[in-house]
């Protein structure tokens, strides 16, 4: 994203880039503050580091890759959030702008990490974190300013979405569930999505962020669709009626109510016509309502909520 987006960046924006590290599980630590090769890394060919010299944790690749900007996106720990944040930690001790792709530091440390940002005059940013490059984070304080966010009700796991549809089409759960593994949507193990983990960890940083309540995932009521019987789906269906795995929150007198849970929904509802991959999202405020639907996203999707924080961090 950001090789196709060069041109565009020093155009439009005034930004130059320079990559100086990348890390995984499976590469281990990369970094040359000199800069390395972006195209040779998408190749997957990295220099041969000095003996002794390669960084063994994310403070020495830190110290290594002299970053001003470090894009974390590593796998969902639901429970704790690590190593995610403690990468993100790493990233504001060290002075550069923290911008994340997973959603457990929000959920686990957002209030945290947003004060360790301010403290050392950097930017913590997770647009990607729901609905991949849909600008919903960003777009409260800078498009919708002193709005009174009463709730939010929307579909946003994309796997459910297709395991549901699948059934109505005559397919059991678990043929479901390969299907949707064959077209690169649900996980090796898909038990986050269908038990509503994935959707309430959604549920729960929005309702911190957006809301500004420090609601806990336990707080999120949930239920998954693993007790939905193919039967059930298919006489909804028949019925002119379509399951869905919905996500709501609401304000009440003592604060907010979130819940995750499969409804059979009228084919007047918006939320039943939404195939495949694609998720929505409807705001309920004191001035208006406002819908957001993002068709058919894919990691490009993620990798652009990244590219829209990184600007926005360094143009601020």
């Amino acid at each position: 994203m950001l090789m196709a987006k060069d041109a565009n960046l020093r155009k439009n924006y005034g930004i130059e880039w320079n990559l100086t590290g990348v890390a995984s599980r499976r590469i281990g630590w990369i970094a040359d503050s000199n800069g390395l090769d972006p195209a040779a890394a998408i190749e997957q060919r990295w220099p041969e580091a000095e003996a002794g010299r390669k960084p063994q944790n994310v403070r020495e690749w830190i110290t290594a890759a002299r970053p001003d900007v470090v894009l974390e996106a590593s796998s969902l720990n639901r429970h704790t959030g690590q190593p995610a944040i403690d990468h993100l930690k790493a990233t504001l001790q060290a002075h550069a702008h923290a911008i994340s792709a997973n959603k457990g530091p929000v959920v686990h440390a957002h209030r945290e990490l947003c004060e360790l940002a301010a403290q050392n005059g950097r930017k913590f940013f997770f647009e990607s974190t729901v609905m991949d490059g849909t600008p919903i984070f960003s777009m409260f304080p800078h498009s919708l300013p002193a709005v009174d966010l009463r709730g939010f009700r929307g579909v946003l796991n994309s796997t459910t979405n297709v395991v549901l549809t699948e059934m109505e089409n005559g397919l059991s759960l678990d043929q479901a569930v390969k299907k949707a593994q064959e077209i690169g949507v649900a996980e090796t193990d898909p038990s986050d999505d269908l038990d509503g983990w994935d959707a309430a960890v959604k549920v729960a940083a929005l309702a911190i962020v957006l809301m500004g309540v420090p609601i806990k995932l336990a707080d999120v009521e949930r239920v998954g669709i693993r007790g939905l019987t193919l039967e059930q789906v298919r006489e909804a269906r028949a019925a002119g009626m379509r399951y869905k795995l919905i996500c709501r929150a609401e304000r009440t007198a003592s604060g907010v109510r979130a819940s995750v849970a499969p409804e059979k929904l009228p084919m007047s509802d918006p939320f039943a016509l939404l195939e495949g991959t694609t998720s929505a999202l409807r705001f309920d405020m004191d001035v208006f309502g406002l819908s957001i639907i993002e068709h058919k996203p894919g990691v490009i999707a993620t990798a652009y909520g990244l590219l829209a924080d990184f600007i926005r961090a360094v143009k601020d």
